[in-house]
């Protein structure tokens, strides 16, 4: 029988630092890899071993090629990750290991996509040209930014979406299954931005319905537009009175429901009862792709909808609201890595793919890890078969 090759110069410093990088005890990280705890401590006090697989799970978890665990040369903490995942950790101190970890794979994913342009279109060309905001007022500003997505008058997510892809920024969103693009439900991050100069990127938890991550969406894009910053935002976040975040809720009230979108609302219409205003504004949520809080939100800073009236309608939908479920039916397993990485992503990913820049093996790996045969329903769905 032959002897499994294992693999003996393994810096335990670089293991204990992602351990604490990623707040998870080596008896945990022991579980994960698939190794004795007893194995573990022998291989931090410097005398232990990995088999090939395991440094590759080791690896794997923290999303680090395997030459990591095996330099010698001492790591400047600093330097572990990039300055957009820092701002995003310092904003939010208490970030949980798989959020970190979400962080960087979307980083990463960033970076694939950036390859695969570059092996498509040498040009170098920017996507990503924003409009300049600094000179203009919050309102003003909104208006600029619906002329820059080219948007209608009727839009929904998907719409919302696809606008915001056009002018060089990925989407990406949580797919509501336990895995590694998933925000669990009971975690209050709602979203976050990574600014970048050249292709920055949105991230989304998925909601109970489309319509909240309409602004979601646009929350995060004012931080990219006004601010040119990263940010990771809670709930709290997409209701604070003040300061980058007061601006970036208003900018997204704008950009989704302008003040001409406001004047075809009738207060004359407005029930008595807070327990109507959905029917009341079903049209309008339908046509702007909003949710009844946003356009709540815009009556009542425009001094048409009492704070009363506001307060009483939110304290109604948070009695009344059902959450959505974690897990349903992956019959369309297929289609997954469009809704979590956009149309944008998977295009390009298809493209190098029928260029031969990248196997399918590749290309797989890059859309959630599909089956080649699911891989293949994807791209006659794109192609209308």
């Amino acid at each position: 029988m032959a002897v499994m090759e294992r693999i003996q110069a393994i810096n335990p410093d670089r293991i204990l630092l992602c351990c604490k990088d990623y707040g998870i005890t080596p008896e945990a990280l022991a579980i994960e890899i698939g190794i004795a705890a007893e194995s573990m401590k022998q291989l931090l006090a410097g005398q232990g071993s990995l088999t090939l697989g395991q440094l590759q799970k080791l690896g794997a978890f923290f999303q680090r090629g395997m030459l990591f665990f095996l330099e010698t040369a001492k790591l400047d903490e600093t330097k572990i990750h990039s300055s957009q995942f820092r701002t995003l950790a310092n904003q939010k101190p208490l970030l949980s290991s798989d959020v970190k970890m979400l962080i960087e794979r979307v980083e990463k994913q960033r970076e694939v996509y950036l390859s695969l342009r570059e092996e498509l279109d040498s040009s170098e060309k920017r996507e990503f040209v924003p409009p300049n905001l600094q000179a203009h007022q919050i309102k003003e500003a909104a208006g600029i930014v619906r002329q820059w997505l080219k948007l209608g008058n009727q839009n929904n997510f998907d719409t919302y979406r696809k606008s915001v892809e056009a002018r060089g920024i990925l989407v990406f969103r949580s797919n509501g299954y336990k895995g590694k693009w998933n925000i669990e439900k009971e975690n209050p991050i709602l979203g976050f931005s990574i600014y970048y100069e050249d292709t920055p990127v949105i991230f989304l938890k998925k909601q109970s319905s489309d319509a909240p991550l309409s602004f979601t969406l646009m929350h995060e894009l004012g931080h990219l537009l006004l601010h040119k910053s990263s940010s990771i935002d809670e709930e709290i976040d997409l209701e604070s009175p003040q300061g980058s975040e007061a601006e970036a809720n208003a900018f997204a009230g704008f950009v989704l429901v302008p003040d001409d979108f406001l004047r075809k609302i009738s207060d004359a219409s407005r029930p008595m009862e807070v327990d109507q205003f959905d029917d009341w504004l079903l049209k309008y949520r339908q046509e702007w792709g909003v949710s009844t809080e946003v356009i709540l939100r815009r009556l009542l800073d425009s001094k048409r909808l009492t704070a009363q009236q506001y307060n009483a309608y939110r304290n109604w939908r948070n009695k009344n609201f059902i959450p959505y479920p974690e897990s349903g039916n992956r019959q369309y397993r297929n289609r997954e890595p469009m809704h979590i990485f956009g149309d944008k992503f998977v295009h390009t990913v298809f493209d190098a793919l029928n260029e031969r820049h990248i196997t399918l093996v590749k290309a797989s790996s890059y859309l959630d890890n599909l089956k080649i045969k699911d891989l293949h329903s994807l791209e006659r769905f794109y192609a209308g078969l």
